[in-house]
């Protein structure tokens, strides 16, 4: 692995590689390593590249570390049917590669997959939470409407007959997550979309992703688990929300305050991808927020 402990721009971003377990995992990592650490967790279908714009200005603050879930970006691809998509499994995965990368207490950017990912390695090790930044990821039933009722039908009954009927079978499905919502999409580079849309088409890549829908029930029973974790531990928690977004709407960020009454909320007018259009914004709260208390 590269050391950037001895670099003079720590918004440089090093390209890296490591092994944990059988898998290797791709990431993304900036900042001096005295730092406090800053775990960011991407969501579907997209990588760690959905953080490309902020990594280096979130260097100067925090040691910023990036992954990439096996079957996603350029992290291994192992065949669905000898590794376990599961969130269960990710998240225990991300738990040694924080280890392995010796990132032993950080806040965590929770978005999309993220959140069910990021908050299963909560409830494993709270000491290892420094704080929360969410962004478009769910812990609440609230914020399951009517975008979810096909995926319920295919939890209940996982036949070709429902599969059809969940946006993964619409080809242009990676796209429209990022158009949906936007009110000026041609603030949008399309080459996010088409990247995601090569890692999806790889061969065995529709199994995984299937695997993965489908596991996404299980994060529903841990929601309870998650809300106790808010309660007990009152991690220090910024909510910055694409309000626009029809996967995860602004229905799931609110009750985030009923179990941390001292979150900060910030509903930004874009949709589900909020970074491609809102970086500065966000980066500038989460700069503020997690300033250094004298």
């Amino acid at each position: 692995m590269a050391s950037i402990a001895n670099s003079p721009d720590v918004s440089k971003i090093h390209y890296n590689t490591v092994s944990v377990g059988d898998v290797d995992i791709f990431y993304r990592e900036a900042g001096a390593k005295t730092s406090p650490g800053l775990l960011l967790l991407h969501g579907f279908p997209t990588s760690s590249n959905m953080f490309r714009h902020v990594i280096g200005r979130l260097a100067k603050m925090f040691r910023v570390v990036v992954p990439d879930y096996p079957g996603y970006g350029f992290s291994s691809m192992p065949d669905h049917k000898n590794f376990a998509y599961t969130f269960e499994n990710l998240a225990n995965l991300m738990d040694d590669f924080t280890k392995t990368v010796g990132l032993d207490k950080y806040i965590v950017y929770l978005m999309d997959y993220g959140a069910p990912i990021g908050l299963r390695m909560a409830l494993k090790h709270p000491e290892k939470i420094a704080g929360l930044i969410v962004q478009n990821g769910n812990a609440y039933e609230e914020g399951l409407l009517e975008f979810w009722n096909p995926m319920k039908k295919y939890w209940s009954d996982p036949s070709p007959e429902n599969f059809k009927g969940l946006f993964l079978s619409d080809p242009g499905a990676a796209k429209w997550q990022y158009t949906n919502g936007v009110p000026d999409t041609s603030l949008l580079d399309p080459t996010t979309w088409m990247v995601d849309q090569v890692g999806l088409d790889r061969p065995g890549n529709a199994a995984i992703q299937l695997d993965m829908l489908y596991d996404y029930r299980t994060n529903l029973a841990l929601y309870p688990d998650f809300q106790a974790f808010f309660r007990k531990y009152q991690p220090p928690t910024l909510i910055v929300w694409g309000k626009n977004d029809t996967v995860f709407p602004t229905e799931g960020a609110l009750p985030y305050k009923r179990d941390l009454p001292d979150a900060e909320i910030h509903l930004i007018d874009t949709g589900h991808f909020a970074l491609e259009t809102h970086a500065h914004e966000i980066v500038s709260h989460i700069e503020t927020f997690f300033a250094p208390r004298k």
